[in-house]
């Protein structure tokens, strides 16, 4: 299956990320949509069993896991940071090691727990966030060159802080449960191996204003955006440019730990 050819993944997923509340909380920012054999994107609800309007992310996260047991390739865009700058690395003397940073991060931000905020770990009320800060004006490469906020920079209009912090532990267990399935972009490589699955950060704001809004709410078009822009790119051919981003070697580099945004050359 060549990465050159149209409809490289069976599916394209777009996840506008939420970091309120609690892991269990249903959300209204917290949006799925899907687009499937070229068809337009369509919004994803919680299954009716559980009653609920809105998504939790722990439920978020098993309808991934469910989509990824089926076996056929899809990818996934999420917006929310998937690492963090390498000043942070330096400050609390970490390894240049992505899979090693999850599992540190999840130990100090157990985010995922019942019951558990983003705020309360913040308060030291539980946890232990002290020990695994960042500043707000520390900030990644990718971040720099699309003027998006730091990952952490709380408190603010358009701050993707409270969902990175939400969303980590997630990727970890996604990483654990699929590790032959699932190719973290670009941590495992630039180039994503023929009929794996694939999940990459993306930032809506790039691409929000080519489609038009219609009816849609704010997180539901960013979701709506996410899966278009997948789709379209993977559909023309053009994916395998924006996989494999022409970066200086010092940019590539800080890039695999640091992660990159999909789309950003």
């Amino acid at each position: 299956m060549s990465h050159n050819a149209p409809e490289t993944f069976v599916r394209h997923i777009g996840i506008d990320y939420s970091g309120a509340k609690t892991a269990d909380a249903g959300l209204p920012g917290l949006r799925i949509y899907q687009t499937k054999s070229l068809s337009t994107a369509q919004e994803i609800l919680p299954p009716l069993n559980t009653r609920r309007k809105y998504w939790s992310r722990r439920g978020v996260f098993e309808w991934l896991a469910n989509q990824l047991t089926a076996g056929s390739p899809v990818i996934i865009g999420i917006d929310h940071g998937f690492s963090f700058p390498l000043a942070y690395f330096e400050r609390h003397s970490l390894p240049l090691d992505w899979p090693g940073f999850l599992v540190d991060f999840h130990a100090h931000w157990p985010t995922d727990a019942p019951d558990i905020t983003v705020d309360a770990i913040r308060k030291g009320l539980v946890g232990r966030g002290a020990q695994r800060g960042g500043q707000a004006l520390w900030r990644r490469l990718c971040e720099q060159r699309t003027r998006a906020k730091s990952v952490f920079h709380f408190d603010v209009p358009g701050s993707v802080a409270k969902s990175t912090h939400a969303g980590l532990p997630w990727l970890l267990k996604l990483r654990q449960q699929f590790p032959e399935q699932l190719h973290f972009w670009p941590f495992d490589g630039w180039q994503i191996p023929a009929g794996k699955s694939a999940i990459s950060e993306i930032y809506p704001s790039l691409w929000s204003a080519d489609y038009p809004r219609g009816t849609r709410t704010p997180d539901q078009h960013d979701a709506f955006v996410t899966a278009t822009w997948l789709s379209e790119v993977d559909q023309t051919g053009q994916l395998t440019r924006y996989l494999t981003p022409d970066l200086a070697p010092d940019v590539l580099a800080a890039a695999r730990v640091e992660g990159w945004i999909l789309g950003v050359l």
